[in-house]
């Protein structure tokens, strides 16, 4: 590519900021937060809109069963803040049209902005009741579930899913063309197989083969950590944007950062280790606001080439009050970062 080619490629932030609509519904950029169970929660993506700049939020995984009769102001889950509605999407986990419907309705009465099938999801747990990434191995179920939700909601509905449970892309294709003949808005899709813990790299072209199968914007999702994985991604698949997991929890200024040129402060990683123990303290009980600042300090930690050390007197905490102490006194403007956080201090 000649210098003069290269200097006419859109830059990261004019990739991510090109207008997108989904399901005819306008959405403000093409980096998004991805689901995570037990880290997307409200008081996260409530920080996560102080910094601004992600397109949309995906809540964590909500169980389709329970849905329909929790209680948003003690659930755990199944969470919100109503001026977040407007771009948040929630994810519901179920195995046929009986559990998923009652879901469905209830998130549309709700007011959010689309709904979010989970089909990736590989834990025992969910694997063992045929939902998650189960539906992966019984396509008729897989396409039953989508059209049950497609035929009993208007908003807007994602399928998050995987390559399947082998190497083999095929299967994974005939399912996204399959789900948007089916109605499916947009697909965000992981390019591993189930069983895979992220021992192994993605497989990024994989991607590009889900996008070229279908006319639905496609996101791609997987181990995007630096901005010019991102750029990179984007390039190399097509996909139309790109969705954020675990980087999401350990820089959540990257959004702000990719699409707006926002800079962290010297002191952005102790403001953003106090400001998120505030926010679990402010919606959750202290046992369940410990244990959700546990989870996030993995992620956390490994921004730091001392991360073992910082984590394990996180943990060591035992209660909120410990956790600030630790968040005071241990983090300091200038410790020694890594470009790319430690991945194998990441657990799930």
């Amino acid at each position: 590519m000649t210098a003069s080619h290269m200097s006419e490629r859109p830059s990261l932030d004019e990739r991510l900021n090109r207008p997108l609509s989904i399901g005819g519904k306008p959405v403000a950029n093409r980096l998004w937060l991805a689901p995570m169970a037990g880290l997307g929660h409200i008081a996260y993506r409530r920080l996560l809109d102080e910094y601004g700049g992600c397109g949309l939020m995906f809540t964590e995984m909500c169980s389709a069963k329970a849905v329909p009769t929790e209680n948003r102001t003690v659930s755990p889950v199944f969470r919100w803040r109503d001026e977040e509605l407007p771009r948040l999407v929630c994810q519901i986990v179920g195995a046929t049209p009986e559990e998923l419907i009652p879901a469905a309705r209830r998130v549309e009465d709700e007011g959010f902005f689309g709904i979010d099938i989970n089909m990736g999801c590989s834990a025992s747990g969910v694997v063992k009741r045929n939902s998650g990434a189960a539906l992966l191995k019984d396509p008729v179920a897989a396409l039953a579930a989508v059209e049950a939700v497609r035929k009993e909601v208007s908003i807007p509905l994602f399928v998050k899913f995987r390559t399947g449970w082998t190497p083999d892309v095929g299967p994974a294709v005939a399912l996204a063309q399959q789900f948007e003949a089916a109605g499916v808005d947009c697909l965000v899709f992981h390019p591993r197989v189930a069983p895979d813990k992220r021992t192994r790299p993605p497989a990024i072209d994989h991607i590009r083969v889900i996008k070229e199968a279908v006319s639905i914007p496609v996101f791609g999702n997987g181990d995007v950590v630096l901005p010019e994985e991102c750029l990179s991604m984007l390039d190399k698949t097509g996909c139309d944007g790109v969705s954020i997991g675990r980087m999401a929890m350990a820089r959540p200024w990257l959004f702000a950062e990719w699409t707006a040129g926002f800079e962290p402060s010297a002191s952005a990683f102790r403001d953003y280790a106090l400001r998120l123990a505030d926010l679990l303290d402010h919606y959750y009980d202290p046992i369940r606001a410990l244990k959700r600042y546990r989870l996030f300090t993995i992620y956390f930690a490994a921004n730091f080439k001392y991360g073992h050390s910082l984590q394990t007197r996180f943990l060591g905490a035992k209660s909120m009050a410990d956790i600030r102490a630790v968040a005071d006194e241990h983090i300091k403007p200038g410790m020694p970062l890594t470009r790319r956080p430690n991945m194998n201090m990441y657990s799930i």
